[in-house]
């Protein structure tokens, strides 16, 4: 089959710089759809129709034209965090030809000297900048796709507020074109004030000494978090966690969140994780908030709502976890049955009757049960002592795969 739609990644050096496919197709296109910026990149002698994309943002414009000989200009590599992957999510291979440019990343790295594959993308294009924040770490290197002008001055803030005020930052405007211009400088030092809306960011990550060690790895400090003592401690968390497991694309229900430290933790683990924190107490929802922002994965969901009746259509777990609520009538059958065939729940009881809670469902069910107990060596006058903290019991099970 021929594609009917070409998707054609357009440098700052405009039509020049494309290859001979993608100008034959730009020239036979009966319509072009793109941001006007793309779009006056365009010599004359392009005859098809030009389309803006609409406000808001839609692929209505090209899905609509199926069957027509169309182009989408898209910025560098339209797979990339562009247009292309939000087609590809919506049209078949068939249906489309993506010609690709230089990614202003490729191009940032060529400038900066830096081995792509040694460095950490992300973009902060119609995203919250607190994303860096699970990227920091000292001697990474990351390349920033910036939303606007401003994205610097709030990524040099970020850094300065995180404990990693040495950072060495370069803001690269217009990448590959005759505007193309480098501003290099120092989170802590940052004053830059005209920037260039269309501009990409690399960071040099210097940690101040006291800066917080924040590792991917599960077990985060209790500090990290904000809290009002409903928080699953670090070595239980590390457990936990170890128990949940957590691989790329796969979904959390955190139920009973608390602080939302489990569901934090998982989505931490991979960029691609994904996490619903279900809570019903409006207090315990804003450290939530709090903690998912600074941690660095604002895109962790809350659910305000208390379990089973906030479960209610929402989408089926990979893994379930169940802080709280074990003892709450419906709680475990309503998780159970939301579950995934083969998905992993874990549910933690302290108290009596959360632990029997559990016992009596692993009658039912299976799994494994397990008693957590740890203390930590404290002063006992002149001397030192353990003191034990509260054993937790912690049910572990999947889900048969025929269930």
């Amino acid at each position: 089959m021929t594609p009917w739609l070409t998707v054609v990644g357009i440098g700052e050096d405009g039509f020049k710089g494309l290859g001979r496919n993608a100008r034959h197709a730009l020239l036979k296109a009966s319509r072009i759809i793109g941001a006007q910026r793309q779009l006056d990149l365009l010599p004359v002698c392009i005859r098809g129709e030009r389309q803006l994309w609409p406000s808001p943002f839609s692929l209505d414009p090209v899905l609509a034209s199926r069957g027509q000989s169309v182009c989408v200009l898209a910025s560098g590599d339209p797979m990339f965090f562009g247009v292309g992957a939000s087609l590809a999510r919506q049209l078949s291979s068939d249906d489309m030809l993506i010609l690709p440019a230089p990614s202003s990343c490729s191009l940032a790295a060529a400038r900066m000297g830096w081995p792509l594959q040694d460095v950490v993308t992300l973009s902060v294009v119609a995203r919250p900048v607190a994303a860096l924040n699970a990227q920091l770490s000292s001697g990474q290197r990351l390349l920033v796709l910036s939303n606007d002008g401003r994205s610097p001055a709030a990524i040099a803030a970020l850094l300065r507020e995180r404990g990693f005020g040495p950072s060495r930052l370069t803001v690269l405007e217009h990448l590959g074109g005759a505007a193309e211009r480098r501003i290099d400088g120092i989170a802590s030092e940052w004053a830059e004030g005209a920037i260039a809306d269309l501009n990409l960011i690399a960071i040099e990550c210097i940690a101040e000494p006291n800066a917080p060690r924040l590792s991917r790895l599960a077990g985060l400090p209790d500090t990290a978090f904000k809290h009002d003592g409903q928080l699953t401690k670090r070595d239980v968390r590390a457990i936990t966690l170890a128990r949940l497991a957590p691989t790329p694309g796969e979904l959390l229900w955190d139920v009973g969140a608390g602080s939302g430290s489990i569901g934090i933790e998982w989505m931490r683990a991979h960029p691609s994780c994904r996490a619903l924190a279900i809570e019903s107490d409006e207090g315990r929802q804003q450290l939530i908030e709090h903690n998912r922002d600074a941690l660095g994965v604002p895109g962790l969901q809350l659910i305000r709502g208390r379990a089973p009746l906030a479960l209610d259509g929402l989408e089926p777990p990979d893994a379930i976890f169940i802080g709280g609520g074990v003892t709450r009538e419906g709680v475990l059958d309503t998780c159970w049955a939301a579950l995934k065939p083969g998905g992993r729940l874990i549910a933690n009881a302290v108290t009596l009757q959360s632990e029997m809670a559990l016992m009596v469902w692993r009658e039912q069910h299976g799994g494994e049960l397990t008693r957590i107990h740890i203390a930590q060596a404290q002063p006992l006058g002149d001397f030192d002592t353990w003191r034990q903290a509260l054993p937790i019991t912690v049910l572990d099970l999947t889900k048969p795969l025929d269930a």
